[in-house]
């Protein structure tokens, strides 16, 4: 089964095999596949495949636009490009490739490096420069940060590179909060007890979306001293699966396994006595005993009652009750920053701590984007209004 994503004379195409994995490729304008990005997009893992598609349209349609071949272009024909999907001037004849889009940020910038990397060394092994292999397989001396992220990083002689990168700079982030007082006013809202464990979840555990909406049953271990052994109090796995009949999956892709029915690895996150409550209120009233899926979270209506509920209907949900509740547009992603601001302050600003409880993979992350005086901080406030009465 397919279903055409993205117009064009160049576009992405899903695809739906029969075991319900879904993959990506990219086809001309007749229909036909374009050899070398699907062969690279065949070797990239799920989930990796869907993001580096998207990026990767958008070069190809850049290509054809400046008259250039993925065989023959050179580093600094990419270097151009990289400099073109970042700018904010689009120039004269604007970014006709792209459709009018924005331009990429710091993160899309980086991802855009590493799939052009990937796809060049892909295409190098088919008949591409390999001059442009050899800029890509260059080495570097490993730093201090790149010691510490490995055990044991003294072991480390070299490192790769991408001269592709841009130059990351340290900058700060303001997170979007939701709503002064919208846990307490969605979860008075709502009548659901589905609904209500989805607020819960969501602000006690620092779920993203796709991680919440993916849950099993069998992933969550709510009683003390569950037989996984990796956790003495009620916890939860975050496990990535690439066929959950809902297409929701985990951002992080630590590996697990089940043993005697028991799931242990991935991403092991600890349970509130509110998360709890919640999960058994919603089990003993609305989950369905027929349900044969095995997923947490199902649709309580309509004519796919009892199916798995996917990421789209959840966030329909807080957006209609931000409205309702004139709170506007509530994004379940601002749940996971407040838990973030939430955590960091009752640690004492120790990104370690805010990093493990919210699944971070580096400090460094948390830090830059929550490991900064808020403005509307009363002790922030406090500490400016100390300063000024002295001064006075």
């Amino acid at each position: 089964m397919a279903r055409r994503l993205v117009l064009g004379d160049l576009r992405v195409q899903e695809l739906e095999h029969s075991s319900g994995r879904v993959s990506y490729t990219i086809l001309e304008a007749d229909g036909s596949v374009r050899r070398l990005a699907d062969g690279f997009l065949r070797s990239c893992s799920g989930g990796t495949d869907r993001t580096y598609a998207y990026l990767l349209v958008d070069h190809l349609r850049w290509l054809e636009f400046e008259g250039l071949a993925a065989e023959t272009v050179s580093l600094q024909d990419l270097k151009r490009y990289m400099g073109a999907v970042g700018a904010e001037f689009r120039g004269p004849y604007g970014r006709p490739w792209r459709q009018g889009k924005r331009p990429y940020g710091q993160s899309a910038l980086d991802t855009t490096a590493a799939c052009l990397k990937g796809f060049y060394l892909h295409a190098s092994a088919h008949g591409g420069s390999r001059e442009l292999a050899e800029e890509f397989s260059r080495t570097r001396l490993p730093t201090k940060s790149d010691r510490r992220r490995h055990f044991l990083g003294h072991a480390i002689q070299e490192m790769p590179t991408n001269p592709l990168r841009p130059t990351r700079t340290v900058r700060r982030r303001h997170p979007k909060m939701p709503p002064e007082g919208a846990r307490g006013a969605l979860y008075e809202e709502f009548h659901s007890a589905r609904d209500r464990m989805m607020v819960t979840w969501l602000a006690d555990g620092g779920f993203r979306i796709g991680e919440f909406c993916g849950f099993h049953l069998i992933d969550l271990h709510l009683r003390e001293g569950a037989a996984c052994g990796e956790c003495r109090g009620p916890h939860v796995h975050i496990c990535h699966r690439e066929v959950n009949p809902n297409r929701s999956r985990a951002k992080t892709k630590p590996e697990w396994t089940i043993r005697d029915g028991v799931v242990t690895g991935g991403a092991v996150r600890r349970a509130s006595p509110a998360m709890i409550h919640t999960y058994f209120d919603y089990m003993t009233t609305e989950y369905p005993r027929d349900a044969g899926h095995g997923m947490l979270m199902v649709q309580l209506h309509g004519k796919n009652k009892g199916q798995p509920w996917s990421t789209a209907g959840a966030r329909q949900v807080l957006n209609r009750a931000g409205y309702r509740l004139q709170l506007g547009k509530i994004n379940p992603h601002e749940f996971r920053h407040l838990f973030a601001t939430n955590v960091l302050d009752a640690a004492d600003g120790n990104t370690l701590i805010a990093r493990d409880a919210g699944g971070w993979a580096s400090a460094t992350t948390v830090d830059e984007i929550y490991g900064h005086a808020d403005v509307h901080d009363p002790k922030f406030a406090a500490a400016l209004d100390r300063v000024w009465e002295e001064q006075r």
